[in-house]
């Protein structure tokens, strides 16, 4: 869509219209810098070019931009950090790109209440970091946390490391103020202990990927800040033997399953990039490296149970961390691994799909499989405690028979995640790169409720078109 009224509601172009409610420095109209804000971190997805970059800084600003949006018939896409893993931010041509960034205040945090309320734009490891210093704890911490939006987490509803134990976004989000397609502001939720009046909107809108509305302030969950966790790594023979481990940690051994704080997993292919990238000397010898951490009281005695666990799984070696800076080393490893592998193969295309845990060995020997079978390198890091795996799919994108080997791969996965009773994403989103897949996972009836809930709230789907579905 050119840069023009579009449809009815007056003369003028659409960022003059914009101006008229935006300072000048938050539109951006400049070829180059809009450029940066055309697409997130997920390779192979198209982008479109957009007619204008915004930057608002308050509720007001946001509720222009969506009512010039509806005036002029001017597709919307909100962005947070761009972090995003599935092309749910990806500019389409002709849009509004509505970048949060700018809307970055921390409003209240209460130790009494157990909640933070945060604007959109918030950095996840800057709302950590400011909660502790009053001795609580936000648990959600996706891997890019250090970069990554608490409104970008909302809209993909991210999980992170310590998920097992804490759960994901949704867990945390209480209440949301959202501004609608056509700029009336909701709330939802509530910032109580407990609520139940009427339906749960705040769930319906975590995970929307910015479809339904855009979030301009959250009220979040937090817990009491945990001691320091203590980790150790078990080394495997098999990425199946490390699985085993797994199932024996959650489900115990004649008593009551263990709940770390995380449970991850590493192969031997992202063991090797680990180490090429950060340098750290992990074992590439073996084929699955576990790391589990606990941040009870007594963690020491609960690792030593599971390092039990682990050796009659058929660990060869299990090494518990000997103190929690060595920990903190392991478990920034393990946050490395997705950034690692994309330097093997020059393009990585990755997938995010999660099963029952108990079938979690059956999707990793049939990655292998399809590995072998397409002679691709397929590097594997996993949130084994959720069942949640990355697979990663590493490939030359100049060798177009490889290319295509690399798609049918990442299809091939995917099918297998449904195979095994799981879903297409634990964390990262559908966006872009998986919406054929959405469709085959909700099945044509949850296909058309989706569409009737997207009609409601955005009836001339302007809030980020053609993702999702």
């Amino acid at each position: 869509m050119a840069d023009s009224a579009g449809g009815a509601g007056g003369a003028g172009t659409v960022t003059e219209r914009l101006l008229d409610g935006l300072p000048a420095e938050a539109v951006l109209t400049d070829p180059d810098v809009q450029a940066a804000y055309a697409r997130d971190h997920a390779g192979f997805c198209p982008a479109g070019t957009p007619a204008v970059v915004v930057l608002p800084r308050t509720v007001e600003q946001v509720q222009h931009v969506l009512r010039t949006a509806t005036a002029t018939r001017t597709p919307v896409v909100p962005q947070g950090a761009r972090t995003g893993l599935s092309g749910a931010a990806n500019a389409t041509d002709g849009c509004i790109v509505l970048s949060l960034v700018r809307m970055d205040r921390i409003l209240e945090i209460s130790p009494v209440d157990r909640i933070a309320v945060v604007e959109p734009g918030v950095v996840n490891a800057t709302l950590s970091r400011a909660v502790a210093e009053h001795g609580l704890f936000y648990p959600p911490d996706p891997s890019s946390w250090e970069e990554c939006t608490i409104g970008g987490n909302i809209g993909t509803a991210s999980g992170g490391l310590c998920c097992v134990k804490y759960g994901v976004t949704a867990e945390y989000v209480l209440g949301l103020d959202v501004v609608l397609a056509d700029g009336r502001l909701v709330s939802t939720g509530r910032r109580t202990a407990k609520g139940v009046a009427g339906y749960d909107l705040t769930r319906l809108f975590v995970g929307s990927e910015g479809s339904l509305g855009v979030v301009v302030k959250a009220v979040l969950a937090l817990r009491p800040e945990p001691p320091r966790s203590l980790a150790l790594a078990a080394e495997f023979p098999t990425p199946e033997a490390a699985c085993d481990a797994v199932c024996r940690i959650m489900a115990g051994d004649g008593g009551p399953g263990h709940t770390p704080a995380l449970l991850e997993l590493m192969d031997r292919t992202t063991l090797r990039a680990v180490n090429e990238l950060t340098r750290m000397g992990l074992p590439e010898t073996t084929e699955a490296l576990l790391l589990a951490a606990f941040d009870t009281p007594d963690a020491a005695a609960d690792l030593a149970a599971v390092a039990a666990l682990c050796q009659a799984a058929g660990a060869t070696e299990v090494v518990p961390a000997e103190d929690t800076a060595e920990s903190e080393l392991l478990l920034a490893a393990r946050r490395s691994a997705l950034v690692a592998l994309e330097r093997l193969g020059g393009a990585t295309l990755i997938d995010d799909v999660c099963v029952p845990r108990s079938r979690l060995a059956d999707l990793l020997k049939g990655v292998t499989a399809i590995a072998d079978r397409t002679g691709l390198t397929i590097g594997v890091c996993a949130h084994a405690g959720d069942g949640n795996s990355h697979p990663v799919v590493c490939f030359d994108a100049a060798d177009p028979g490889e290319a295509v080997r690399a798609h049918a791969a990442f299809d091939e996965i995917m099918a297998l995640g449904l195979e095994l009773e799981g879903t297409i994403t634990g964390e990262h989103g559908v966006g872009l790169l998986k919406k054929e897949w959405l469709a085959r996972e909700l099945g044509p009836v949850g296909l058309e409720l989706h569409r009737g809930v997207k009609q409601v709230f955005d009836p001339l789907g302007l809030l980020n078109p053609g993702k999702l579905f």
